[in-house]
């Protein structure tokens, strides 16, 4: 798979979170569950401060590399948090270096397909914070650009 290296500097997000595991036979229900109610349940417009109209699917927290337990979150990136988005998280993308990865497709399975490659790779991952990031919101013809924390 193809990608650059790319700088970022540090950007927050706020959303709704959970965590889980690799391992765990309901990995994709927990995951799939926060996006549903991301968007069911209205979490994405009510967002204040964003700084932009894209999704982000986050991976952060991590316990033990991939093979423990980890945080997860669909969240949105804000300008500021000021306190005023009720109880959702507020989660910091860390400032650094990552692997910045393009997927086109399907939203669901390209992005399946994705993670079953970069499992395989050699990339030398921090395991800091991981994000995909949804261009638009056809989820039959997505673009979504996947940052991959890197040493």
């Amino acid at each position: 798979m193809e990608y650059e290296i790319v700088n970022l500097p540090e950007k927050t997000a706020v959303g709704i979170s959970a965590r889980t595991n690799n391992f765990s036979p309901d990995m994709c229900k927990v995951i799939g569950n926060l996006w549903k109610r991301f968007f069911e349940e209205g979490i994405f417009f009510g967002i204040k401060n964003k700084a932009n109209e894209k999704a982000l699917g986050m991976y952060y927290d991590y316990e033990n590399n991939e093979k423990g337990d980890y945080s997860t979150a669909v969240a949105c990136e804000v300008n500021f948090s000021d306190g005023n988005n009720n109880d959702l998280s507020i989660i910091k993308i860390p400032a650094g270096k990552y692997a910045k990865f393009i997927v086109k497709g399907n939203g669901i399975t390209a992005v399946s397909d994705f993670w079953k490659e970069l499992w395989q790779m050699n990339l030398p991952r921090t395991f800091v914070c991981d994000f995909e990031e949804y261009q638009n919101s056809d989820m039959n013809n997505a673009e979504i650009h996947i940052y991959i924390g890197i040493k």
